[in-house]
């Protein structure tokens, strides 16, 4: 909104400064400190206002250390990063993009899909909460709403640039041509881009892709808020996790928005996306707000209303700026959180069925509940799956030199 303020006031009144709001970076920088300010500052006030309401975590005894002693810590505090993410989007970003459109309505969708999950639990008293196949169904609704826009919105295309050309006077010369395109970035690879009409079998039209992209988005956005359901099991662990990934969402948001970035370092040139670095910094912002509080020992959870939309935002953001093959190497923690969920209940049923009896191969599922049993501290097995993270990220962005 304010974006919009400042650039008629530098257009029809010609005010000294206001057309620094046309810079990307600036925005980028006042984003991450008002969702920081807001996380900070208002997110105690929310902290006080849950105990007040005795909104408190119900612990399953699972026999780990210290888990008890969370028991009464209040939860929902996915709040704060949801409007610590979305009052500086608003802000600072341009509110008609449609990528931005796009991300805001995942934040919310899978935000009311988590409170859902947190009010049945906490006022319902019920320990399972929403069930499963809700979660499901909300999350295939986001991944149809993503799909579909993504195919079918005119103002989503990727651009092409031809060959450098230079003229008889010595000038150069570039031409491009934007195009409605399901193109994709492969990481590690230089010829890396890949069409998902290679997917289709030569009997089928190339304009029924769409069915295929739609499913391949839902399963995305479903695992990815899924596995990032599944990391919210340890003291800033979860937020941690999101804020390395932000960053580098961020970084590659504004490169694919960027022409001279993204010409250099042979990255696919979307326009118009370059606003999503916006939406990166308050989201990284929110997240590392909440963290303060978070933090072991925490004084709030986010609950499903924070864990399933970060997992839904991320997976969005990889979507849109078309580097989502690159998740399982950046959202490594969450896919090794949810394949150690699937592999015990897999493994445990098999030799169930086989031997008459259970066998697991963790001592505990998800992985960080394994490192609890093997008496890990907490905190320890937080910071040592944040510097796989770090890592993780790093190896993301070289992809882009690597081409």
């Amino acid at each position: 909104m304010l974006y919009y303020l400042f650039d008629y006031l530098d257009k029809q009144w010609n005010i000294p400064g206001a057309g620094v709001f046309q810079y990307i970076s600036f925005r980028v920088f006042l984003a991450i400190i008002t969702s920081l300010g807001i996380a900070a500052i208002w997110g105690k006030a929310v902290i006080y206002r849950l105990q007040r309401l005795q909104i408190g975590e119900e612990i399953r005894d699972l026999g780990l250390e210290g888990q008890m002693q969370k028991k009464g810590t209040p939860t929902m505090g996915g709040f704060i990063i949801l409007l610590s993410l979305i009052i500086p989007t608003l802000l600072f970003a341009k509110i008609t993009n449609v990528y931005i459109v796009l991300l805001l309505t995942s934040a919310i969708w899978l935000g009311a899909v988590g409170f859902a999950d947190d009010y049945i639990k906490v006022f319902k008293k019920n320990k399972d909460g929403l069930s499963g196949r809700f979660k499901i169904v909300g999350q295939i609704g986001l991944g149809i709403i993503v799909g579909l826009t993504m195919y079918f919105n005119e103002h989503i295309k990727v651009r092409l640039f031809s060959k450098v050309s230079v003229l008889a006077d010595g000038t150069t010369l570039q031409s491009y041509t934007d195009h409605k395109s399901l193109m994709t970035t492969v990481p590690f690879l230089k010829n890396n881009q890949f069409d998902y009409n290679m997917l289709l079998p030569d009997f089928i039209p190339d304009h029924y892709v769409w069915v295929v992209y739609v499913l391949v988005v839902i399963f995305i956005i479903t695992a990815v808020s899924n596995g990032a359901n599944i990391t919210d099991g340890l003291d800033g662990l979860a937020a941690g996790t999101s804020v390395i990934i932000g960053l580098t969402l961020a970084i590659l948001a504004y490169v694919s928005g960027n022409k001279v970035f993204s010409q250099y370092l042979n990255v696919m040139f979307i326009p118009n996306s370059g606003e999503l670095a916006i939406f990166c910094a308050a989201f990284v912002g929110a997240c590392i707000g909440f963290l303060w509080y978070n933090a072991y020992p925490a004084q709030v959870f986010m609950g499903d209303t924070g864990s399933l939309m970060l997992g839904g935002v991320i997976a969005t953001l990889a979507i849109v700026i078309r580097k989502e093959m690159l998740i399982p190497v950046l959202c490594g923690i969450f896919l090794v959180e949810n394949l150690s969920v699937i592999i015990q209940v897999a493994y445990f049923k098999y030799t169930k069925q086989k031997y008459g009896e259970g066998r697991r191969v963790f001592l505990m599922s998800p992985l960080h509940h394994h490192f609890q049993k093997k008496n890990y501290h907490e905190a320890k097995i937080v910071i040592r799956f944040l510097i796989v993270g770090i890592i993780l990220a790093v190896i993301s962005l070289v992809t882009l030199k690597l081409r």
